[in-house]
């Protein structure tokens, strides 16, 4: 009898320079299951999987591909050996079809243009055997991230993959869409297919897999069934130690209100309408979300709030001074903290230290600064505290930012953001590429200011994150808030419902529930 597994990725090891990527990693994945792989980032899973669909090659050990040795130069030779993967940002052409993406590079353009009448045909005849909706026709442009999600899974079940790769792929989805998409995963299985589902959901594992494996320090360190796991001890495994799975919060009555918008409108950086007369008001002592799939306006309506965007219509006020109409730099010397939605592109400098980036909006002002001066001792001092405080892993204060993990990084914005002692936060993606365990410590930060007085507006994709922390969630679809919903997980339905703009439905559900 064969007892080869379907795959074998035996003692793997990847470094780039002295970085240790995958450092002799063994795992094995049955045919017709879904294995789950987690850990946190820089554990060296997207590495691993891009070893496997061909994207990078190994320094040492083998892959052993139904019972036979593997080796791959590119992603093309992958797809003819039946594995494929769908990466976390998508790999589609914008201003063409879906079937022009994918026939994309696939051979001769006048073989390929004469074979365009099978092309739509097998993407039909796909579609409707797994429930896709896709249509061959649709520019990639005009589709949803959902529906370009369908297109993407469909790509690879076009070349005829029996291996599927699957990176984040709820990332961007509403709870309905995953749903739907966790019980395509199923289909798949039962009709031969093998899956690795490559997520840091915890739920979305448990819900689907059939093994799960975690990878920590470059290496596999666990692997088991998922019917005999749980998520605290997956948690464990992912970080090396235990991990809070719910945050204690105090019932708090709100006080005045601190920051307000009022009929709020503004374009985006091409000048196309993308917030709508929004209107809200967070006070002290808590948490508003702001709940939605990602491209809805919610990066338009932080810029706008920050001066960062200029405002069309409305009104920003803060501690009852109206404030949209100042620059920047001005309203970043209002009692205001910004996270924003991309540390690399708008919270720290690569290139520079530790020090310098904690400084960033505060270079001339005291205490770090008198007469022109900056007082460097006071600076290392500061930036050696918020180390200490964020457990922010670095070999010191004068230590290059770009140097640290994603993790690290987002947890020294936070802490020089919360170090302003602000009146009102504004966070956008507060826990975006960061592990569990630097989730956990600045989820509790941010409970911490709650507790202290501060109003926060949170604006995340995650809606566990946002029924972790908030007292009350907004939604937002196409530039408008469409809805108000208390952080009550029963009511998730409702709240994907309104992220994808079906108000009517939400509103019989909502009236269904009383």
């Amino acid at each position: 009898m064969n007892t080869q597994p379907f795959l074998r990725m035996d003692d793997i090891h990847k470094r780039f320079g002295d970085l240790v990527a995958s450092g002799g990693v063994t795992l094995e994945v049955e045919e017709n299951e879904i294995h789950s792989l987690l850990g946190e980032n820089g554990a060296g899973k997207s590495v691993l999987m891009n070893i496997l669909c061909g994207v990078l090659s190994p320094n040492e050990g083998q892959i052993i591909y139904r019972g036979e040795p593997l080796r791959l130069g590119s992603p093309r030779e992958a797809i003819r050996h039946g594995i494929g993967m769908v990466h976390q940002h998508f790999m589609l052409v914008p201003n063409l079809t879906v079937a022009e993406n994918y026939v994309l590079g696939q051979g001769m353009p006048a073989r390929v243009i004469s074979n365009m009448r099978d092309v739509y045909a097998r993407i039909r005849e796909l579609s409707e055997r797994y429930g896709l909706d896709v249509r061959p026709d649709a520019l990639i442009q005009d589709l949803s991230v959902g529906e370009q999600q369908r297109v993407e899974i469909l790509k690879v079940l076009f070349h005829g993959i029996d291996l599927l790769i699957l990176d984040e792929p709820t990332a961007v989805l509403t709870p309905q869409e995953t749903d739907r998409l966790l019980v395509l995963l199923r289909d798949l299985v039962k009709d031969g297919k093998t899956v690795i589902f490559i997520s840091h959901k915890l739920d979305e594992v448990m819900t689907v897999s059939d093994r799960v494996s975690v990878m920590r320090d470059a290496k596999v360190v666990f692997t088991t069934r998922a019917a005999d796991t749980n998520p605290r001890e997956l948690a464990r495994m992912m970080v090396g130690r235990d991990v809070l799975m719910e945050l204690p919060r105090t019932n708090r009555t709100p006080g005045r209100t601190v920051f307000s918008v009022d009929g709020l409108s503004c374009d985006n950086e091409i000048g196309l309408p993308a917030v709508r007369n929004v209107s809200l008001e967070v006070r002290e002592g808590e948490i508003v979300g702001i709940a939605g799939v990602s491209g809805n306006g919610q990066s338009e309506l932080a810029l706008a709030m920050t001066g960062l965007l200029p405002v069309t219509s409305g009104t920003i006020s803060l501690n009852g001074e109206e404030i949209s109409r100042l620059p920047p730099g001005e309203v970043n010397r209002r009692p205001i903290g910004h996270i924003p939605e991309d540390r690399h592109k708008m919270g720290i400098v690569l290139p520079l230290a530790l020090t310098e980036n904690v400084l960033l909006q505060r270079y001339n002002r005291p205490p770090f600064a008198k007469h022109g001066l900056l007082k460097f001792g006071t600076i290392a001092e500061h930036t050696r505290d918020l180390i200490r405080r964020f457990r922010v892993k670095a070999s010191g204060e004068f230590d290059l930012i770009q140097n640290l993990s994603g993790g690290n990084q987002q947890k020294l914005v936070v802490a020089r953001e919360l170090a302003r002692d602000p009146d009102f936060l504004l966070i956008n993606q507060l826990t975006r590429g960061i592990d569990i365990g630097a989730m956990e410590l600045v989820m509790q930060e941010v409970l911490k200011q709650r507790e202290a007085g501060r109003a926060i507006l949170l604006i995340s994709t995650e809606l566990e994150e946002l029924f972790a922390i908030c007292d009350r969630i907004l939604v937002m679809f196409h530039g408008e808030l469409v809805g108000e919903l208390p952080p009550d997980r029963g009511r998730i339905e409702e709240m994907g419902l309104l992220m994808a703009g079906d108000r009517q439905e939400a509103a019989r559900l909502a009236a269904a529930r009383t």
